[in-house]
Formats: C-alpha cells, sequence, structure tokens
C-alpha cells in the first residue's frame, strides 16, 4: 500500500481580514472562515492523493476565540488520516494582530474528503503517515473521530426520512 507524509499535505493560507469581512460584532464572519477552511483542506486531500477531492463532511468547526480587522488569520491543513477512499483532514487557525505580533489558536476544523477518479468513482488514497507530536496525536485519535462521523451519518441518514421535500407555497 502506498504511503505518504502528513507533511506532504501541508499547506497554508494567510489573508488579512478587511472591512467587508466583517459581521456586525465587528470580527471575522463565520462563514467567511468556514469557506477559507474548506478550500485549504481541499488543496491538503487533494496533495495527499494527487486526484480530484470532493468534501465530504465538515466534522467540525471550533470557533475559539473572535478574529477582528487588526488581525491577519492563517490557515495550516494536513491530512491526519486515511480510510480507503477518504482522509480526514485537520485545519488550524492562527490569528496574529497584525501591530502587536500576538498569535492564538482561533479556531480548528476537520473534514472528510473523497478522493474520486476522472469517471467520479472512488479511489484509493494513501495510507498517511504522521511524524511530529502534533500530527502522531491527531492521528491516534482519528479513530474515534471516524466512528463518530460514522454514527452521526447514520443518524442524519434516519432523520432525512422524517423531514419534507414540499415547499410552503406548495
Amino acid at each position: 500500500m502506498e504511503q505518504r507524509y502528513a507533511n506532504e499535505s501541508r499547506c497554508y493560507k494567510t489573508s488579512r481580514v478587511f472591512p467587508t469581512d466583517v459581521n456586525n460584532h465587528d470580527t471575522l464572519f463565520g462563514g467567511k472562515l468556514m469557506a477559507y477552511i474548506d478550500d485549504i483542506a481541499s488543496i491538503a486531500a487533494t496533495k495527499h492523493c494527487r486526484q480530484m477531492v470532493v468534501t465530504a463532511s465538515t466534522d467540525s468547526v471550533d470557533f475559539l476565540l473572535p478574529v477582528r480587522p487588526t488581525d491577519s488569520v492563517c490557515l495550516e491543513s494536513f491530512v491526519t488520516w486515511t480510510g480507503r477512499s477518504s482522509m480526514e483532514v485537520f485545519v488550524k487557525v492562527i490569528t496574529e494582530d497584525l501591530r502587536t505580533g500576538v498569535r492564538h489558536i482561533a479556531a480548528t476544523a476537520f473534514l472528510t474528503f473523497v478522493a474520486l477518479d476522472e469517471n467520479g468513482k472512488t479511489v484509493p488514497v494513501p495510507q498517511v503517515v504522521p511524524q511530529t507530536e502534533e500530527e502522531k496525536r491527531l492521528h491516534e485519535t482519528a479513530v474515534h473521530r471516524a466512528e463518530m462521523r460514522r454514527m452521526r451519518r447514520e443518524e442524519s441518514r434516519k432523520f432525512a426520512d422524517y423531514l419534507t421535500m414540499r415547499f410552503p407555497w406548495e
């Protein structure tokens, strides 16, 4: 089975927080940050498997601290765990106050991506090999997160059976 180091998928994105990016609390709009997270995570997944990928789920996004207009926001992303055709990707969001240089972890996220061939069929992905302490810890705890994803997906499918598809005007 082919293997790749977690570090081979690692990528970064740094952005400035502009006035058009903030909400009524004068902090970065959560949806904007979520778009950044999905973007950088998809790049990490693609670098790991060198195939087309699709987001299978956004497993968690935890907003830990507000991001202010005086901050830059740096996202770091890498593959932490792999299944047959799926990959768990971790994203760490670090803010830096551009005036003082003080940094904080503002958010963390886990997403799952699936690798596809040119016909849209799932394809196997290389196993991920962690090296750093952070990578190893995330890899060790991934099995539990994978089980939680499986259970949540099963519950979501059951729940969908109870939902209506009628529009109010019908």
